[in-house]
């Protein structure tokens, strides 16, 4: 049954990972490549949005338009896009359809050109502390600096390097200055700079040069007819269902990591069920396909995990090694899937950097605390369960229900030498004359082979010692 419950989880750990789609054939014509940008901005997204800068370099697309409606996302993965975006050699447009908040702004001034629609708006781009449940949580003040400070070098940085206004960019991120152009006070000390379309546009200077936005279009076509593409052929980078899905996954990593470990746990426990092993090894395997559709994990992962759980489970079930496979097995499997929620850049440095660990250290811990109390849950609550009960023998096998112990007296059995046929880590076999008998030590760990001494004997429970 062991047996069993292993190949159905290694089997499940297996199911085939979808490769993502592959880029279009080069063409002769003019092409303009569109990225939508819509939704959270997570790490998800980030290889999304590399897939579609190689598509567009494999058709030699003549310019690239982010098409951007975002409430925001983590800054780790708009520092990335944004340099992303940076190492672009075509030219590049934003095209804010409705909303470009926080780190939608920050990707935004990383293009040289950006464009509204009418009625959008761009700005707020102060870093914020959300709570794993959605909420916003309150910033000691240290941090807070820390963190405005960090952020507004990031948008500076990508406003100066796309010839936008640093000064306009960081009043999207700090509070504390005012943002004055021509004697006009745009944005007062106390508030975020949030520009309408029409803000965006006005004009300022001897030159009249635009705020922010080169100007208001209706839609892509109007921006494409201003920019001299109007005859450009347009390809939609298309996400893919299982991208979509993936980005999901990505985002709910802790609850599929607890899932998986909590089901595994149950099974170790209640070996037999494998209901709990199954969607537990279900569970892990959609993270794990999740993130390498997101392009966070490839197959190094899933092998690193693999071999971790059969090194835990050559401990449990069949080479006992004082815990030296049990040990390295769990260092495996913690580093698999610590791994497969990290961002691998292509050319960059083998070893993970701080930042690039902060998100996937979190939603690892967080993972292991909610497992934990899950286990605690599960010892508590399940015996109590029907479902539990059906697995149970809860017969009892009283004197009064006319059972009757078969136990012999082993009093007369110390004092017998004899040969552990097994390890003894405190308990196994050993050999004495013909007999073979389950003994344990008093907490010592004997090998196989050792000379012993039976010293104690309570019914069915020998106790031995090295002779």
């Amino acid at each position: 049954m062991k047996r069993k419950i292993l190949f159905a989880v290694l089997g499940l750990l297996g199911l085939p990972l979808l490769p993502a789609a592959a880029g279009a054939a080069p063409t002769n014509a003019a092409v303009v490549y569109t990225i939508p940008i819509h939704g959270m901005i997570e790490p998800a997204l980030l290889y999304v949005i590399r897939r579609g800068v190689a598509e567009a370099g494999a058709a030699s697309a003549s310019a690239i338009v982010f098409l951007m409606d975002t409430p925001g996302g983590t800054v780790d993965a708009a520092t990335e896009i944004v340099r992303t975006i940076q190492h672009i050699k075509v030219p590049t447009y934003t095209l804010v359809e409705n909303h470009a908040f926080s780190a939608g702004a920050i990707i935004a001034l990383a293009t040289p050109q950006i464009y509204m629609t009418p009625g959008s708006v761009i700005g707020d781009a102060m870093p914020i502390l959300m709570t794993p449940w959605g909420t916003i949580e309150a910033m000691p003040p240290d941090i807070k600096e820390k963190s405005v400070s960090g952020v507004a070098a990031l948008i500076r940085s990508a406003a100066e390097q796309s010839g936008h206004s640093t000064a306009v960019a960081e009043k999207m991120v700090r509070l504390e200055t005012e943002l004055k152009i021509d004697d006009v006070v745009l944005c007062p000390t106390g508030r975020l700079l949030t520009l309408t379309d029409v803000e965006a546009f006005r004009k300022f200077g001897k030159d009249q040069k635009p705020l922010l936005s080169a100007g208001t279009v209706k839609d892509l076509p109007a921006l494409l007819a201003k920019v001299g593409l109007a005859n450009a052929e347009v390809r939609t980078l298309e996400i893919t269902a299982a991208e979509h899905l993936a980005r999901w996954i990505a985002a709910l990593a802790p609850l599929f990591l607890m899932a998986g470990l909590l089901g595994l746990y149950i099974e170790f426990k209640t070996p037999g069920v494998m209901l709990p092993g199954i969607l537990g090894a279900l569970c892990l395997a959609i993270f794990f396909w999740g993130h390498h559709i997101a392009g966070l994990a490839g197959w190094e992962d899933m092998l690193l995990f693999l071999c971790g759980l059969a090194l835990v489970i050559a401990e449990v079930f069949f080479f006992p090694s004082f815990g030296f496979l049990g040990v390295s097995g769990a260092a495996l499997i913690l580093w698999a899937l610590l791994s497969a929620m990290l961002d691998h850049l292509p050319g960059g440095p083998w070893y993970p950097t701080m930042p690039e660990l902060k998100l996937p250290i979190f939603n690892l811990a967080l993972a292991l605390v909610m497992t934990g109390v899950g286990m605690l849950a599960v010892g508590r609550y399940l015996p109590e369960t029907r479902l539990f009960r059906r697995f149970v023998l809860e017969t009892a096998t009283a004197k009064q229900a006319g059972y009757q112990a078969a136990t012999e007296d082993t009093a007369a059995l110390i004092g017998l030498t004899g040969a552990a046929l097994t390890m003894l880590r405190p308990a196994g076999a050993a050999q004495f004359g013909e007999r073979r008998l389950d003994v344990v030590t008093r907490g010592d760990f004997l090998p196989e082979g050792s000379r012993i001494r039976i010293v104690e004997a309570q019914g069915n429970r020998l106790v031995v010692e090295q002779a």
